[in-house]
C-alpha cells in the first residue's frame, strides 16, 4: 500500500463507522452527508481491498478484518491527535465535543452534579453522555468508545490509566420512629428488615439472590466474615430510592456515608455508624491509554479530579 495514497480523513471514517456500524449515524457524528459517508465507505473497501462492513439481517456488520483493524485505527488517530492538538488550542469555552462517561449510581448521586455545575459555567458546550456499567464492556474503554468510568473496581486491566478520587465509608439510614433507632447494635440491626442497593460491574448487572451472600457485595460480605447474615426486604438498583425507602419505620439502609449524608437535612432520617465493621472502598476514575495524552480529555479529568478533592475535603 502507498502510503501517500492514506487520508487521514479516511481513517476518522472508518473509526466511527465501526463504532456505530450504520452510515446515517456515522455521518451524523463527523458532520457530513449520507451518500459523502458512503462514497467514504467505498473508498475504504478499495483502500483495505476487504468491504469491512456488511449488511446482515441484524444490520451492518464488521468483518474480520475490519475487528482487526479498529484498535490500529483508534492508535494512529489518538497519536495523530496528539502531534496536531497542543494543549493551548483547546478552548472548552468554544469546544463542542461529546464526552461518554460510564458512572455508577453511586457516583452520579454524589460527584456527577458537581462536575455538571462546573462545565455550565466553564464549557457550557460540551456533550455529556453518561452511561452505566451495564452498557459497556471493557473492550468499549479500550477502545476509546468510552472517555472515562467512574466506579468502585475491585479489578482492571493493568493497561488502563486510573486514579483514586477518594475512599469512603458505610453509615446506616432510617426512620427516627424505627424501634431499631432506639438501640442501635448488632441485634437490632438483624433483627431488622433490610434494604440492598446493587453493585453493578462493566458489561453485567449483578442480581441477587440471599441464599448467596458472598454475591450480595460488601456489607453482607461483612457480615458473612462474623458469621452473621441480614434480613433483605426490598432489592433496588438504584441509590436514590433507600433514602425515600427508609422513610418506612421498619426497614433500615446501609449506604455509603457520602449518599447518607445527603438526607442530613430530613428530619425524619437519622444516620447510625454500622454495629460491625465494614471496610472502605475507593472510587477511582480509569481511562484507555489512547486517549491519555489527549488535551481535551486530559482537561476533563483535571476538572473531576479537582471536584472530587473538593468533595473528599468535606466532612463526612
Amino acid at each position: 500500500m502507498n502510503v501517500g495514497r492514506v487520508d487521514l480523513n479516511l481513517l476518522k471514517y472508518l473509526d466511527v463507522l465501526l463504532r456505530e456500524q450504520n452510515v446515517t449515524r456515522a455521518a451524523e457524528q463527523l458532520g457530513i452527508t449520507q451518500p459523502a459517508m458512503s462514497n467514504g465507505l467505498k473508498r475504504l473497501r478499495e483502500l483495505f481491498n476487504d468491504p469491512l462492513l456488511i449488511r446482515t439481517s441484524e444490520g451492518m456488520t464488521a468483518t474480520e478484518r475490519a475487528l482487526e483493524l479498529q484498535p490500529l485505527v483508534r492508535q494512529v488517530l489518538a497519536q495523530t491527535e496528539l502531534m496536531l492538538t497542543p494543549d493551548e488550542l483547546f478552548r472548552p469555552s468554544d469546544s463542542r465535543r461529546v464526552f461518554r462517561i460510564m458512572t455508577s449510581d453511586y457516583a452520579e448521586a454524589t460527584l456527577v452534579p458537581h462536575i455538571v455545575r462546573r462545565l455550565r459555567a466553564e464549557a457550557p458546550n460540551l456533550v455529556l453522555d453518561f452511561v452505566t456499567p451495564s452498557d459497556v464492556s471493557y473492550t468499549d474503554m479500550e477502545q476509546g468508545r468510552v472517555d472515562m468510568a467512574i466506579n468502585r473496581f475491585n479489578e482492571i486491566p493493568q493497561s488502563f490509566h486510573q486514579v483514586t478520587l477518594w475512599r469512603d465509608s458505610f453509615s446506616c439510614l432510617l426512620n427516627r420512629g424505627n424501634p431499631t433507632a432506639a438501640d442501635f447494635n448488632l441485634e437490632s440491626y438483624l433483627s431488622a428488615q433490610h434494604i440492598w442497593v446493587s453493585k453493578t460491574g462493566f458489561g453485567v448487572g449483578f442480581g441477587m439472590n440471599p441464599d448467596k451472600l458472598g454475591g450480595l457485595g460488601w456489607i453482607d460480605q461483612a457480615l458473612m466474615r462474623i458469621g452473621r447474615s441480614r434480613k433483605i426486604s426490598i432489592f433496588t438498583r438504584h441509590y436514590q430510592m433507600p433514602a425515600l425507602l427508609a422513610m418506612n419505620n421498619d426497614l433500615v439502609a446501609t449506604l455509603p456515608t457520602r449518599v447518607a449524608r445527603m438526607q442530613a437535612e430530613n428530619s425524619s432520617l437519622v444516620i447510625k455508624e454500622p454495629p460491625f465493621q465494614i471496610p472502605e472502598f475507593e472510587l477511582k476514575m480509569a481511562w484507555s491509554a489512547l486517549l491519555h495524552h489527549n488535551a481535551a480529555h486530559r482537561w476533563l479529568r483535571r476538572l473531576i479530579q479537582e471536584e472530587a478533592e473538593q468533595i473528599a475535603a468535606l466532612p463526612i
